[in-house]
């Protein structure tokens, strides 16, 4: 705990820093630098907090030991002495486990919204469909958290699934809570297709991009390819005789935006360079975790599609996470966007490997 001790004081020696400089007139007269400070400092607010009171409570423990072991003759008194000492030192504990989770590093895009795609894989029609239970599921969840789901783009299947869907997600926090979704999720079940009753396996990847409004990266316009063409699908005459649809190509990547669920071709185009960049972000934020120490894949998983990540077994009503080999025989409640048990599962095992990591340094 020493070095974690040295790490808070040095964090409450910047607090106070903080302080000093957002009073600066200088500092006020710069709304950029003040607000940036500010956000600091409000950051920097609770482990401070937290802090000071360990460290009063630390020195109260002190005090009533240095009292007991002189000697006090009224046992009453002595019985009270006691009960604070217990009272502290349960108080110490508790201050030093909640101080340990604030020093984790803060994952920059936690509070972000986010944009998930959710895509029929192995399977054909059975997996568009799961892609469809997967995509109410996390709508359910989304408004169990009082955020809100917007359909961006969709390809819907004859079967009534999705070939593939993007979601805008908006929100409290919404990345913190889904961004260990991404990767590969497994069905196992009777198809609605399937005669002779035969459990079939189908899977569907998951996506989760943190959206990037200020995105730090830069795209080159030379860098875009815009292609535009006829809406298809349902929607009348305006769809079939406008060339309203939109498809970007970011040429270093490859990436491939496909844009046609907006009414206007502009409000693709802004829908579509929304997707692109936060698309671009990830891949090229992917491979410097790749290249820096497989942080992500340390933890709970690279986030790569191709990665089976959980298994939805319909005749068990069961579901497991392979990351972390939980197991829970409630799946019909977990369709129903009762997720907070495995996310919070996931997030407490993120933050034991953080801990351990950051103890270790």
């Amino acid at each position: 705990m020493d070095k974690l001790f040295d790490r808070l004081q040095m964090l409450e020696d910047r607090y106070e820093e903080l302080g000093e400089l957002l009073s600066d007139p200088d500092v006020i007269a710069d709304t950029q630098r003040f607000t940036k400070l500010s956000k600091e400092m409000a950051d920097l607010r609770e482990t401070v907090e937290k802090y000071n009171q360990y460290k009063k409570v630390t020195q109260q423990i002190k005090d009533d030991e240095e009292m007991l072991n002189a000697g006090l003759d009224d046992e009453e008194m002595a019985s009270m002495v006691k009960d604070e000492l217990a009272d502290s030192k349960a108080e110490k504990e508790k201050l030093e486990e909640e101080i340990k989770i604030l020093l984790i590093p803060k994952d920059p895009n936690d509070e972000k919204n986010i944009i998930m795609e959710i895509r029929g894989a192995a399977g054909g029609d059975e997996a568009s469909l799961f892609a469809a239970d997967l995509y109410n599921m996390y709508t359910r969840y989304a408004e169990k958290q009082g955020w809100s789901v917007q359909i961006v783009d969709k390809t819907p299947t004859e079967v009534g699934g999705f070939k593939q869907v993007v979601l805008l997600i908006n929100g409290k926090n919404v990345y913190s809570k889904l961004k260990y979704e991404s990767g590969a999720h497994r069905v196992q079940r009777v198809p609605v297709t399937e005669s002779a009753g035969r459990v079939h396996t189908s899977t569907a990847t998951v996506g989760v991009m943190p959206e990037e409004e200020d995105v730090e990266i830069e795209i080159d316009p030379k860098d875009i390819r815009v292609d535009v063409f006829r809406s298809s699908g349902a929607g009348g005459q305006h769809i079939n005789k406008t060339s309203s649809a939109v498809r970007m190509t970011h040429l270093p990547t490859g990436i491939v935006v496909s844009m046609q669920d907006q009414r206007s071709q502009q409000q693709n185009r802004e829908k579509a360079m929304q997707i692109l960049k936060a698309r671009v972000y990830d891949y090229y934020k992917t491979q410097e975790q790749s290249e820096y120490d497989e942080n992500r894949k340390s933890a709970i998983g690279t986030g790569d599609r191709s990665e089976r990540i959980r298994t939805y077994n319909y005749p068990q009503n069961r579901v497991t996470d392979h990351r972390i080999g939980l197991t829970l025989n409630k799946l019909d409640k977990i369709m129903n966007g009762d997720l907070d048990d495995i996310i919070d599962a996931l997030v407490l095992y993120d933050q034991t490997k953080a801990l351990e990591k950051l103890q270790n340094e």
